[in-house]
């Protein structure tokens, strides 16, 4: 199922993030990737998402928090070694209302790696011609600093970065 793939998949982020020899292959880069901090998925449904979590999966899942900011409300499922967050639209302009007017049943929205140094991250990727989807972080949902990446410069996926 979904569960053990994203297992593996924050496995390999996270092997990869933490070997010598891929970060060595970042030429003089100022910041440092890492660790895989959560997937995020958009729900149609809130509450049907969080009992298949917590009734029937058995996970810690959080309360429901709205955050207008981002347009969002989220919980957060704990999975051990990293999160999922939910992401159910909040108000008319939500990203997430968009996203799940393509995508009917929900699905995977973005993926958030944690970084060192956000700012300087920020200026270094658009050094390298990365799109960053706004001009400054915001806040995000754990209260820290955040970023996103351009799906379309980062291999077809959302990428958040937050502030370790």
């Amino acid at each position: 199922g979904l569960l053990p793939r994203l297992q593996t998949s924050a496995l390999t982020i996270r092997t990869l993030a933490a070997s010598n020899s891929f970060s060595q292959n970042i030429p003089g880069c100022l910041w440092k990737l890492g660790r895989l901090n959560h997937v995020a998925i958009a729900v149609p449904d809130l509450e049907k998402a969080q009992s298949i979590y917590k009734d029937v999966l058995g996970a810690q899942v959080s309360e429901t928090v709205a955050l207008p900011e981002h347009g969002v409300y989220t919980v957060f499922v704990e999975l051990g070694n990293t999160k999922l967050e939910l992401l159910h639209p909040l108000g008319e302009n939500s990203p997430i209302a968009n996203f799940l007017q393509k995508n009917k049943t929900g699905g995977i929205h973005h993926i958030c790696i944690e970084v060192d140094d956000i700012n300087t991250a920020m200026t270094e990727l658009k050094k390298k011609k990365i799109r960053v989807l706004s001009e400054e972080p915001k806040i995000g949902a754990h209260g820290k600093p955040v970023i996103f990446l351009h799906p379309k410069d980062c291999l077809g996926v959302l990428v958040e970065l937050e502030q370790a």
